[in-house]
């Protein structure tokens, strides 16, 4: 059985995000373990003694073990509302840095994929930009979705997916794929054009041979503003996700750049599955 991480902090944007967890697992016929981190205090008074100090660490871990029991009983309630209760959790509820964690939880709990809420423009532009924020997209070795707040739940009947028609796409592609198949969705992928970067029609015949027959359509589109020629592509083909790879971090920086915010706040309410190259 696969499984799904949902690491949490119990807000509006996470308990959003939870919800594609459920529905995902649903789907993918997945369990989905549910992290919490919190952060113990730092004591800088030297004048504590240590039986005061391990007081002060104990009180903060019983009180958030019985908040993460509390809260806990709140996700149980939305699985039962959406009619998903016999969706598996586990839990795991650790101290220190989220994302750090969130690392170590993939490994030791063999995790396929990762879902996660994040709050708006400001929220993404810390996931894609934040030192240990761009450390999970880039080093975690499995496909991290990230759901703004702004998205509402519908299904996933298209994914988009942008390429470069370049050999480490054709992997990503066939992971796309994989999931779309469980979701029963179809993929649309886009290649945009620039006059400083261009595909020979030799290399994009090579690619899209690989991937005859499957429920994949490709399109080309030229455009110098690739952030507004991916937005009008997500409008225009109705995309419901969309999956980039990892390597595309200069690509990232440039989306999320703080004066593009209000421009792009139409992407902000799509979820966007990073994928690890």
């Amino acid at each position: 059985m696969k499984k799904i991480l949902f690491p949490t902090d119990f807000s509006t944007s996470s308990e959003n995000a939870f919800i594609y967890a459920l529905e995902f697992a649903a789907k993918l016929k997945a369990e989905i373990v549910v992290l919490h981190t919190y952060e113990v205090p730092i004591v800088v008074d030297n004048q504590l003694f240590p039986e005061m100090i391990m007081e002060l660490y104990n009180s903060t871990e019983l009180g958030e073990f019985d908040y993460f029991k509390d809260k806990i009983a709140t996700l149980r309630s939305i699985a039962a509302h959406r009619k998903l209760e016999k969706i598996a959790l586990s839990h795991l509820l650790l101290d220190g840095d989220l994302l750090l964690n969130i690392k170590k939880a993939v490994k030791k709990e063999a995790i396929d994929f990762v879902i996660m809420g994040t709050n708006g423009a400001s929220g993404w532009q810390e996931f894609f930009l934040g030192s240990n924020a761009g450390a999970v997209i880039t080093d975690c070795e499995v496909p991290v979705l990230s759901i703004p707040v702004e998205s509402k739940y519908e299904k996933i009947e298209t994914i988009g997916f942008t390429t470069c028609y370049n050999d480490k796409d054709v992997v990503a592609l066939q992971k796309v794929l994989q999931v779309a198949k469980k979701m029963g969705a179809t993929v649309k992928c886009l290649h945009v054009t620039t006059k400083d970067a261009t595909v020979s029609n030799e290399t994009i015949s090579k690619f899209e041979t690989n991937f005859k027959g499957a429920p994949v359509r490709f399109t080309i589109l030229s455009g110098e503003d690739i952030k507004q020629t991916i937005k009008d592509f997500i409008i225009g083909e109705g995309i419901d996700m969309l999956a980039m790879l990892t390597y595309k971090r200069n690509f990232f920086q440039e989306l999320f750049d703080h004066s593009m915010t209000q421009k792009l706040a139409y992407h902000l309410k799509t979820p966007l599955l990073a994928l690890h190259e």
